[in-house]
């Protein structure tokens, strides 16, 4: 067994050796080439040396150990070349599955083409053909030419067939038609959604960024109690120091800049929580803890009512300051006003107020801090807050007036642009309007909904 180690433990060693035939290395004295390797593009891969015949010729055990050394080496160059035929086989894989989704989205896009085109042509047809069908009683009153009257009267009839089977398959309907089907989906949609009770927030989506413009603080709105063709949109820019109301028809008109008229309120505002809802724009008047009503409609101040203990004036601001110490904001159930107080050591009061009169209707004691809150919303009743107006920003708590209960909840939603100055929901549109760091932006909300049976409605 000695003997057989000490032969075999060098010729082992030797196999790890590379040798090319082309290369200037030879073989020490007493040592011959055994076999040489190469791959299917004629590359060397490895040379086996072994002893010359004259060192272990005699030996049996030799012989067996010259046997072994080929078996290494056969198995070396089979293992190599399926190596590199793996390879070039997941290389030409590769490619073809890039080719494959390639053909894929093309068949998809010629699909719809193809679609679209048959259905532009098949109207184009369609309507040649009703305004040839007035020619056949003129053609037949000459008859001038009877049989080619006969088959001009088969080939219209063949075509209405096509065309009438090209509408079949396509399922393409008439204006008409169409305009029915979708009258009946709307109405359908309105009593699903006269339907829907409040709901309890569950989760935030976007933001979409609707304009970049103004500076980094301000509020955009549109009314919750407008109706649907009344979209019309309100600007007001900066948290201090301006009184300049833009108003915008919808939000296209919004988007392109296009103006439809400018309001110069009495008195400049002090933050960025303003509310419309009526057809009235409700804000805090500047350096006081006053609330003012201001009529779109007659250009002019309906009323103005103090906030009763508020403070005011960066005394119980959101996170970010900006005299945001008393925020107005609209819900389903109507118009609220969200602050602090001393006598409620600095923490959140909510008011239910008067939409006429600004009276407070009732009055909510919440303990969570003004100073730590970073924005807040009303949904159903429900006062959501968020820890932050800075990135990493969620929904952290929420105070039901419904039951005078709290809860702790952990709703995220993308604070795309790292500062939030203002945001509102709008029930109407069930969704929240942000001002974020310059950038107009909306974000949808989903709500868990109760719905109505038709007895309870």
């Amino acid at each position: 067994m000695r003997s057989l180690s000490a032969v075999l433990n060098p010729l082992l060693f030797l196999l790890l050796i590379g040798y090319c035939p082309s290369a200037t290395i030879r073989p020490k004295d007493g040592w011959q080439v055994y076999s040489s390797a190469q791959d299917a593009d004629g590359r060397c891969i490895c040379t086996v040396v072994a002893p010359e015949q004259n060192l272990c010729s005699r030996d049996a055990k030799g012989r067996q150990l010259r046997q072994l050394l080929e078996k290494v080496q056969n198995m070396s160059q089979s293992i190599e070349v399926l190596n590199l035929r793996t390879q070039r086989d997941f290389q030409y894989i590769m490619r073809m599955e890039s080719q494959i989704k390639g053909l894929r989205s093309k068949f998809r896009q010629i699909e719809s083409d193809r679609k679209t085109l048959v259905n532009k042509n098949f109207q184009e047809l369609k309507g040649k053909m009703e305004s040839m069908q007035p020619l056949i009683p003129v053609l037949e009153q000459y008859k001038t030419d009877a049989k080619l009257i006969s088959q001009f009267k088969e080939e219209i009839r063949n075509l209405s067939a096509v065309l009438m089977a090209i509408q079949e398959e396509m399922g393409a309907y008439d204006y008409e038609e169409l305009q029915q089907r979708v009258l009946n989906l709307e109405n359908r949609l309105r009593k699903c959604m006269s339907r829907l009770t409040c709901g309890k927030l569950m989760k935030i989506n976007g933001p979409l960024t609707v304009k970049t413009s103004g500076t980094r603080f301000g509020a955009w709105m549109t009314d919750p109690q407008a109706t649907l063709k009344n979209n019309r949109v309100w600007y007001m820019d900066g948290y201090t120091n301006n009184k300049i109301v833009k108003e915008y028809k919808s939000i296209a008109d919004f988007v392109s800049g296009i103006e439809s008229r400018t309001y110069n309120l009495p008195f400049k505002w002090a933050g960025t929580d303003h509310v419309v809802y009526n057809g009235s724009l409700y804000y805090n008047k500047m350096q006081s803890n006053i609330i003012v009503r201001y009529s779109f409609e007659t250009g002019r101040v309906v009323t103005q009512r103090a906030l009763e203990s508020a403070g005011f004036h960066n005394v119980y601001p959101y996170t970010w300051g900006g005299f945001s110490d008393i925020d107005l904001m609209a819900d389903e159930l109507g118009l609220w006003a969200v602050y602090a107080t001393n006598q409620n050591a600095g923490n959140v009061v909510v008011s239910r107020l008067n939409p006429d009169t600004l009276q407070i209707l009732d009055t909510w004691n919440t303990e969570y801090s003004k100073r730590n809150a970073g924005e807040s919303f009303m949904i159903c009743g429900t006062l959501y807050i968020t820890n932050s107006h800075l990135t990493g920003a969620k929904v952290y708590y929420a105070y039901s007036t419904k039951t005078s209960t709290y809860e702790y909840t952990d709703i995220p939603f993308h604070n795309q642009f790292f500062h939030m100055s203002m945001l509102d929901y709008n029930a109407r549109d069930r969704a929240l309007y942000g001002w974020n760091n310059g950038h107009q932006v909306l974000f949808n909300v989903t709500l868990f909904h109760v719905i109505k049976t038709e007895d309870e409605s």
